[in-house]
């Protein structure tokens, strides 16, 4: 397994050995002790995994959960592509409105780790990308929160050959400011707080 940190503060990529043979491939995206060797514990313990299919030009997210309770994530791509984000939303980290881009899918097998107040987005990039998600938490819808994908202020970057389909809550989504005036973002060392307790 490859494990290298990224650029947002206690998030990281995880890429298995790809075995591929005539008959396909075989990969093991999520791998305990590779995980536990690097966040020093074992991964939190799993509330509820879900998965979704969407169709090329997909954009779901920005998507983050209220902290508390705060939420982490375990994210891959067994088929299709994805171009996925986190988007460091914790006030008062270092990092804080700074954003990572990762292409996933079933060619790499690569994981993120999506630490509790980060928030996630992904760009489908080929029809039925199927992204999977280990949770820490069970959903519960009042907890959800959006924000804008669009927003300048963030300005994630999206390639220029895909028309992008977003979901009405999306669309709809509050800006990084507005979400900062409502109070819907969370301390960054509370997040890291609860993030440690997993």
């Amino acid at each position: 397994m490859d494990v290298h940190a990224l650029d947002i503060d206690g998030a990281f990529a995880f890429t298995p050995p790809v075995f591929k043979d005539r008959r396909g491939l075989f990969a093991s995206p999520f791998q305990g002790a590779a995980f536990a060797e690097t966040l020093g514990k074992p991964l939190f313990q799993v509330q509820q995994v879900s998965h979704n299919l969407s169709s090329r030009g997909v954009l779901r997210g920005i998507h983050f959960t209220a902290t508390p309770p705060g939420m982490a994530k375990y994210v891959y791509c067994p088929y299709g592509q994805l171009q996925d984000y986190l988007i460091d939303l914790r006030v008062g980290s270092p990092t804080f409105g700074k954003w990572i881009t990762t292409r996933l899918g079933a060619d790499t097998a690569r994981a993120l780790y999506v630490p509790v107040g980060v928030g996630h987005a992904f760009l489908s990039l080929a029809d039925d990308s199927m992204a999977v998600y280990v949770m820490s938490e069970g959903y519960v819808p009042e907890n959800e929160y959006a924000m804008n994908p669009l927003d300048p202020e963030i300005g994630l970057a999206f390639p220029e050959d895909v028309e992008l389909v977003q979901s009405d809550r999306d669309l709809a989504a509050p800006s990084l400011a507005e979400a900062l005036e409502r109070g819907m973002l969370a301390d960054y060392a509370l997040c890291r707080e609860l993030d440690a307790k997993l």
